[in-house]
């Protein structure tokens, strides 16, 4: 630790004290994300702890075992700062019991952070990801290929949110099930969706348990997580959600594709998120740079109306539950009419989450 230095946790659900906060970011061309639980800051009488009125020299931030948003006054470069805001957060991380986390950081930063022994997992010209703790991609893949028997021969792969899982989820897997002697659908984990994982996974297991060569397996954090790609949370667009979608496109064409050989990714025609179509817009750049193919897959459509979860939560929302024979799935239907189900449309009634 930097002798001296005194760091304080800053209350985010205080106004005045959130807002110093983004102030300070700002004049780093960086803003304090929605996701943020946990932040730290160093003030220039942090030397003094008894100084009062002192304004910010150095900050940083976590989201669950995602670090973020560093920014430390030119002066204090090369003092350390960042070394001891990185043992600060592992502190509290290891209080909450996590032991494996990553680094959110400008590309010109990677360096100071691969010092702490982090390791580069991807960068592109806006932002890098690296990872640290008790295991890393690599070992995750192979428990992937053991716990699920992923062979050696070739894939196609899709990658699912579904909340719910609708016809159209089905058809899309019917597709590349067709085309594709082996299929994985990663269903996303990160639980900041109004169905929640468990329910989803198995919705999805139960739907395409007719299809013998598919395989559905948690997408873990490294697929559409707050760690690869914040913006499908915070729906953010512009150029930060042209960076993350290239970093998660960057890490499952370099590291899934080519442990798992993948070969094909199928997606879905998008005709309503803008996030989401701005994904599959990058998936097809980046894809082919690992030698893998994407497959656009036209909507299944009701009517004129392409089948979509958003457009099934706004008919639950709006109570018109009588019309989802016409884009849900059995399985989904059965599942609505029990009490989780029933909770879960309750919680649509009230929300507005575009999850």
């Amino acid at each position: 630790m930097v002798y001296g230095a005194h760091i304080e946790s800053v209350n985010l659900k205080n106004k005045v004290e959130r807002e110093e906060v983004e102030t300070f970011l700002e004049g780093f061309g960086l803003i304090l994300d929605q996701d943020v639980d946990y932040t730290l800051v160093i003030r220039d009488g942090g030397w003094n702890p008894a100084a009062k009125g002192s304004s910010i020299v150095a900050t940083c931030s976590k989201a669950k075992n995602v670090l973020k948003c560093f920014a430390v006054v030119d002066e204090l470069r090369g003092e350390g700062i960042t070394s001891t805001l990185i043992s600060a957060l592992m502190d509290k991380l290891f209080s909450q019991g996590i032991y494996h986390y990553f680094v959110f950081t400008k590309p010109s930063q990677a360096p100071i952070f691969s010092a702490l022994n982090f390791k580069l997992l991807h960068r592109n010209a806006q932002v890098a990801l690296l990872e640290n703790g008790f295991f890393d991609i690599s070992q995750r893949l192979e428990e992937m290929k053991r716990d699920y028997k992923l062979g050696e021969g070739e894939k196609a792969a899709l990658v699912m949110n579904c909340n719910p899982f609708t016809l159209g989820h089905q058809f899309l897997i019917e597709e590349a099930a067709k085309n594709n002697s082996e299929v994985l659908v990663f269903i996303v984990e990160e639980d900041k969706s109004l169905f929640p994982f468990q329910t989803r996974f198995e919705l999805v297991s139960q739907g395409v348990a007719h299809l013998n060569n598919v395989k559905v397996i948690p997408s873990g954090e490294y697929i559409i997580s707050s760690a690869t790609f914040p913006s499908y949370f915070l729906r953010e667009e512009g150029e930060r959600l042209r960076a993350y979608a290239d970093l998660d496109s960057s890490i499952f064409g370099r590291y899934f594709c080519k442990a798992l050989n993948i070969k094909k990714r199928y997606v879905g025609e998008e005709p309503y998120c803008l996030v989401t179509r701005a994904y599959n817009e990058t998936l097809k750049n980046v894809l082919p740079i690992y030698g893998v193919e994407l497959h656009e897959i036209k909507r299944k459509v009701f009517g004129n109306v392409a089948i979509s979860a958003s457009m099934v939560r706004s008919l639950l929302k709006n109570g018109d539950s009588h019309d989802l024979s016409n884009f849900l799935p059995e399985v989904t239907l059965e599942f609505l009419k029990t009490s989780q189900g029933r909770e879960i449309v309750e919680k649509i009634k009230v929300s507005d989450s575009p999850h």
